[in-house]
């Protein structure tokens, strides 16, 4: 029997049974997992948090503005306000304050922190996407796990009918006398073995669902049905290293995340120089207050509203900060500054050399790949070949049973392995499709 049909037709039957479930694309795997995975929000947080981060640093070129005041009642012996001569009376006061500064100069330390916290801004937004494309590749791997795994049961729902019609013709042949009873028990033998590996495969269907299931968070659900037809599978294709590696190179989150992680540490690096240079900054002050024991002439005490305009006090000026030494701390903050920010090139050069090694094998893989689908699939045409002949000599009665089981297994391995490889080169080429910068993943 023909592999199309009979895969079609197990699918087909899969579909009937399952017709009132929704059945899942793999663009629509990828996208609900994506909206509902835990890690990707929690990277989301990190991405609010740096870009408050990046908006404070941007505040804080504001002048600095705080207020005070206080109430306070006096108790014994105390130095009175108004004559500073030291009274036992008991009696209260207020105190009002109002105080403002802005840095005029400070290095550029303010300047470079909002650049350096900008990057680092710009870094966990590409580490969103990151996680989102590793989460889609996952997605994917599940996805094609389960159509291999489908493929499996239906190549195996084929060779159990095989053996079935194979010990249904033994039977009648025994009971007609022309086979011994021997070969009933071969032929129930394979019989029994295919109906065993037919449930191994299922077994293993049903792990691989389970696993897409975690993957996309699908509470709830104990069963999935994926989209039943994929695109074919191109194997003439063929690609370059460097025009793979130039292209990626300009896109991939891991390495334009770290990209702005450099750029981070040598802001940060010029921010922390800012300590070594002198600081200049305004400031400037309001202040006002009432006492109870101010009095007037005849001894009233003078109302609160006079006390407040009277006794209002106001400076302004310019403050100088020259650092000179503090135990060499400045400059050794400037040091282990560079050293953070040579590791963090160093980091980016060790993506770089990671993206190339993983670019260079799924050259490598795509090309043994291909060589082997084309062998695989004259294989299965000569297994199949070779199986018919087995099966038209067995019923004649020139081969045994064995000689048959032989053949079949032969054939039944062969459609599998041209279905992994098959699958193993659509992910490869999927995967390479990404690094090429199509958009096989509908993410923004």
């Amino acid at each position: 029997m023909n592999l199309k049909i009979n895969i079609t037709t197990f699918l087909l039957l899969a579909s009937f049974i399952g017709a009132a479930q929704e059945v899942w694309t793999l663009e629509e795997c990828v996208d609900y997992a994506i909206e509902h995975n835990l890690q990707v929000k929690n990277t989301s947080y990190n991405n609010e948090s740096s870009r408050e981060s990046y908006r404070q640093s941007i505040r804080d070129l504001l002048p600095s503005v705080s207020g005070s005041t206080d109430y306070s009642i006096r108790y014994g012996r105390s130095a009175d306000p108004q004559t500073n001569d030291f009274v036992n009376t008991e009696f209260f006061s207020n105190n009002y304050s109002l105080n403002a500064s802005l840095d005029l100069f400070r290095g550029f330390q303010k300047m470079n922190s909002i650049r350096a916290s900008k990057f680092i801004y710009k870094a966990t937004q590409e580490d969103i996407l990151q996680e989102k494309f590793l989460l889609a590749f996952r997605v994917m791997s599940a996805f094609y796990d389960i159509k291999f795994f489908q493929g499996l049961v239906a190549n195996t729902l084929e060779q159990l009918e095989i053996s079935q019609a194979n010990y249904d013709l033994v039977e009648k042949q025994v009971e007609l006398g022309l086979m011994a009873g021997a070969d009933l028990y071969e032929a129930e033998s394979n019989l029994l073995g295919d109906k065993f590996l037919l449930t191994q495969n299922r077994n293993q269907l049903t792990n691989a669902k389970l696993v897409l299931l975690q993957e996309m968070n699908l509470i709830g659900a104990t069963d999935i049905e994926i989209q039943e037809t994929l695109e074919e599978t191109s194997p003439n294709r063929d690609v370059t290293l460097d025009s793979l590696y130039r292209s990626a190179r300009g896109f991939v989150p891991l390495v334009k995340a770290q990209e702005y992680r450099v750029s981070a540490a040598k802001k940060q690096m010029q921010a922390t120089r800012g300590d070594l240079f002198p600081s200049l900054s305004l400031f400037a002050g309001y202040g006002t207050s009432y006492f109870e024991t101010n009095v007037d002439d005849n001894g009233n005490v003078i109302p609160f509203k006079t006390q407040f305009n009277d006794n209002q006090s106001k400076f302004v000026g310019a403050q100088l900060n020259i650092p000179i030494t503090n135990g060499w701390a400045n400059h050794s903050r400037v040091k282990q500054q560079k050293i953070a920010y040579m590791q963090a090139k160093n980091n980016l050069e060790i993506q770089e050399q990671e993206l190339f090694k993983l670019l260079q094998q799924l050259v490598q893989d795509n090309r043994a790949l291909i060589a082997e689908y084309e062998q695989s699939l004259q294989k299965v045409d000569a297994q199949e070949l070779a199986f018919t002949i087995a099966q038209k000599r067995y019923e004649k009665g020139l081969i045994n049973a064995l000689e048959l089981f032989q053949a079949k297994n032969l054939f039944g391995v062969a459609q599998n392995e041209n279905l992994q490889v098959g699958l193993r080169l659509k992910v490869n080429q999927s995967t390479i499709d990404f690094y090429s910068g199509l958009p096989i993943f509908n993410i923004n």
